[in-house]
């Protein structure tokens, strides 16, 4: 196996390494989102998962970074960050925006030979589904009605004026590689996808989930929560469940190999 935990990058947290776990979960945060978000899960997973996150420039730590706009750009950055953790059997999960560079990563592990074990993708639709959205281009204002909209931002953040304005940069970049992300045909994943939707999401509706199972040439499940766009708050228990089988699953299937 090779030495992954000895691996240092301001791209990856691992909050709670696990020498032993046969399986490798890396999460994507969502639009503005940061790879403490997904704390809590890699707590509930660890030691039976090995959870890695992604931290994007221009928040927390890389603050100061600028960051980056377009998706594409970033999923083949993401790659190259990735690629020392393919030495156990790695399923991609993403929310929201964290979905799409989820999937435009595992296309490119794929085309090298190192396909996903799985891609969970939670809350967007599926990539071919496009929406011309524009919230990237609204004022500072009219990015946080977004944000208080969608329930996904701490309420501490939204009134702490200073910290909202030094943030406000990245995450604006995020919407903008959001929103400018077009899919482009050609090889899809040969994976299990398993994708996870809020029935009252303004974001993605449940049809738009459903094409999800046009991209992969692997088995495809669908599961509808009640709820909107960070419906992974109340259901987190059933999303950690949803993501620690999969997970044990593919773990299974590469030891019975």
């Amino acid at each position: 196996m090779a030495e992954a935990a000895g691996v240092t990058s301001p791209w990856i947290r691992r909050f709670h390494p696990s020498a032993d776990a046969p399986v490798r979960l890396a999460c994507f945060p969502h639009a503005g989102g940061s790879a403490s978000f997904y704390f809590p899960l890699s707590q509930a997973l660890a030691p039976a998962v090995d959870v890695i996150t992604l931290q994007y420039p221009g928040r927390q730590d890389r603050r100061h970074e600028p960051g980056i706009g377009d998706l594409h750009e970033l999923a083949d950055v993401l790659v190259e960050e990735l690629r020392p953790w393919t030495d156990l059997p790695l399923v991609l999960f993403g929310h929201s925006m964290g979905a799409s560079l989820a999937f435009e990563v595992g296309r490119r592990l794929e085309r090298e030979g190192t396909a996903p074990a799985a891609l969970v993708a939670s809350g967007r639709r599926a990539p071919s589904r496009h929406r011309d959205e524009y919230v990237h281009q609204r004022d500072d204002e009219g990015l946080v009605r977004e944000l208080k909209e969608l329930s996904g931002t701490e309420p501490g953040v939204l009134g702490d004026e200073e910290l909202l304005r030094m943030i406000l940069p990245a995450i604006r970049s995020d919407y903008r590689a959001a929103e400018t992300y077009k899919y482009r045909p050609g090889s899809d994943l040969s994976c299990p996808v398993h994708t996870l939707v809020g029935d009252r999401d303004p974001k993605v509706t449940v049809d738009e989930a459903r094409s999800w199972a046009d991209h992969t040439s692997g088995p495809f499940e669908l599961t509808v929560f009640d709820g909107g766009h960070f419906f992974l708050a109340p259901h987190a228990a059933e999303v950690n469940r949803i993501l620690a089988d999969r997970a044990r699953a593919h773990a299974r299937s590469t030891a019975g190999a």
